[in-house]
């Protein structure tokens, strides 16, 4: 019996050592709250990140949109630039929020930033999560999925603005192939129907 007690006292001592040679290399003492828990973890994005997080993310949703039985989707330059833009607006409105400051839908940001293209819809999202987290969370909502899955959707728009605290303000936008203008385009009208307006409700 003592035998056995001393053996698992032995055991309890090594399994303490290795926990604190484990916490002392991977410095998580500071990490670790007054409860014992682990403190949450700020998501910190630098410039060199921008690449591997648009095509991350463009992989999951194409991931979805093939799970779904919709087309693949590809990043474009100008629907970056417009989520790039209305991501640093919120958090200067400090809401997430379909309009800009300057009362700017999100047509008009992508007309702005020169998109040809027909604008499907907009996901936004304030929070300190990544952006797989935040595309699970879209998924989980019924109007946010939908922009996800758009069966229209062939290009995507995707971007961010990170203030010093670690919030994100995330904004990604579904668009369809820029819409080729010919002369005989110009100079008649086009059927109806061709063209979907923006409606708010695709949000």
């Amino acid at each position: 019996m003592r035998m056995s007690t001393h053996m698992n006292r032995r055991k309890i001592l090594t399994g303490l050592t290795l926990m604190g040679l484990a916490a002392c290399s991977g410095n998580t003492s500071s990490r670790i709250g007054a409860d014992g828990l682990p403190l949450p973890q700020v998501y910190k994005i630098s410039p060199n990140d921008i690449g591997d997080i648009q095509f991350r993310m463009l992989d999951s949703v194409n991931t979805l949109r093939q799970a779904a039985g919709v087309p693949a989707v590809e990043l474009d330059a100008q629907l970056n630039a417009a989520a790039a833009t209305h991501s640093r607006d919120m958090s200067a409105q400090n809401r997430p929020w379909l309009f800009g400051s300057d009362g700017s839908s999100p047509l008009d940001r992508a007309k702005r930033a020169g998109f040809q293209g027909q604008v499907i819809g907009e996901n936004i999202s304030e929070s300190y999560e990544t952006e797989l987290e935040t595309l699970a969370a879209w998924m989980r909502q019924t109007d946010t999925r939908s922009v996800v899955l758009a069966p229209k959707a062939r290009r995507m728009g995707f971007s961010w603005f990170q203030e010093p605290s670690g919030k994100l303000w995330w904004t990604l936008s579904m668009g369809s192939s820029p819409v080729i203008v010919t002369s005989m385009a110009q100079t008649t009208s086009s059927p109806a129907g061709t063209q979907e307006p923006f409606k708010l409700g695709d949000f």
